[in-house]
């Protein structure tokens, strides 16, 4: 078997990554370094723990390699400080000071290997008066104003999955400052701790808002605004299948061959006279409801309006865009999101299904020449 980073595709080929099972940010995070082919080993609990759903189906635990370690056991935190002195990465999503308590810290981990990038997974962060406490994506946002921001005026606050707060504001926050962080150890041979709070990451996907609110350019509450369903040209129109179409016509030229394309012309208000803007709204939903959602997309097909149909889960890998780009793959019987970005010379690729929990360990120990790991823990 041929050692894993070793002319495996991928920039991150030969990078050592040990992740210590959670869920959610963390594991979605470790998945993304392995997508990129680092070699990442995750290190599960006995019974495990995970989504409450098959571990089959588990794709954010693909292009990994499980190892069992009981952290609680005698032993146990040695055999992950070993893993951890042969890795260039290691990732945890504990509360703040559990990692320290199980002996599997930063200060224990950089004693073994000072040019670990020590990557901390957390929805409040490591310090601040909630810390300590238990919380989920929509808690997170919520306090950092970007949940506020969303859905229908006087409606109550739409919720964007945990799409916002656990995956963009968490896991690709962790895997921004772990690639930075590892460029700095490989300059400098020197380690450090990676502190990717959610509530950070999401307070800082808002800064362009922020700005936009400071120059009085945006309404600090929902619907109100230019890209938050305000505008009549910037949102979604229901079709007389119960379908959607998104409309995303900001700019004068876009506006005007969306308006053509709709045969409004002559009927809709100005765009700049935001006095009209809900009668603007109701001319648009209106002639949207006319047609089907399949009708109305051959209508936009190859045009400039910036108009798409709103597809579902399992209706988007067969839009023929994505289809042609591959930006869905199907492995071990499941489409999923193929790898992404994509590299001109170390192409990624989904090289194996999610790893089962304690598959790999006797493989791991003689890659990574950690023999211990296939020993009974002892005191």
């Amino acid at each position: 078997m041929a050692v894993p980073g070793k002319g495996v595709n991928g920039p991150l080929a030969g990078v050592r990554v040990v992740e210590l099972a959670g869920i959610g940010p963390g594991p979605f995070a470790a998945m993304l370094l392995a997508d990129l082919g680092a070699d990442v080993v995750r290190v599960d609990r006995p019974g495990g723990a995970g989504l409450a759903i098959d571990p089959a189906y588990d794709v954010t635990n693909r292009n990994k390699r499980s190892v069992v370690i009981d952290l609680k056991a005698p032993g146990g935190a040695a055999q992950v400080l070993d893993l951890a002195e042969r890795a260039d990465v290691l990732i945890e999503g504990y509360r703040p000071g559990v990692a320290e308590r199980l002996g599997v810290g930063p200060e224990e981990c950089h004693a073994r290997n000072p040019r670990l990038v020590y990557g901390r997974m957390t929805g409040w962060g490591q310090e601040g008066p909630l810390a300590p406490r238990a919380g989920h994506d929509i808690a997170y946002i919520a306090i950092t104003g970007t949940l506020g921001m969303i859905g229908d005026e006087g409606e109550p606050p739409a919720i964007p999955a945990n799409l916002l707060g656990d995956y963009a504001g968490g896991s690709l926050y962790l895997v921004v400052g772990v690639l930075a962080a590892l460029t700095h150890a490989r300059a400098g041979g020197e380690g450090q701790v990676v502190d990717a709070a959610i509530v950070d990451g999401a307070s800082h996907l808002s800064a362009m808002i922020h700005g936009m609110l400071a120059a009085g350019g945006w309404q600090d509450r929902r619907g109100a605004n230019l890209l938050d369903g305000g505008c009549p040209f910037y949102g979604t129109y229901e079709t007389s299948d119960g379908g959607h179409m998104a409309v995303g016509a900001l700019e004068q030229q876009f506006y005007d061959e969306f308006i053509a394309l709709l045969d409004l012309t002559e009927a809709a208000p100005a765009r700049k006279d935001l006095a009209r803007w809900d009668d603007l709204r109701e001319a648009v939903a209106a002639r949207f409801k006319e047609r089907t959602r399949e009708e109305w997309t051959a209508v936009f097909e190859g045009s400039d309006a910036c108009v798409a149909p709103v597809l579902s889960l399992r209706e988007a890998p067969t839009h023929p865009h994505l289809a042609a780009r591959g930006t869905f793959t199907d492995h071990g019987g499941i489409t999923q999101p193929a790898p992404a970005p994509r590299f001109s010379a170390t192409p990624t690729r989904v090289r194996t299904g999610p790893a089962r929990r304690g598959a790999d360990t006797a493989d791991v120990a003689r890659d990574w020449d950690v023999p211990a790991l296939t020993r009974p823990t002892t005191p």
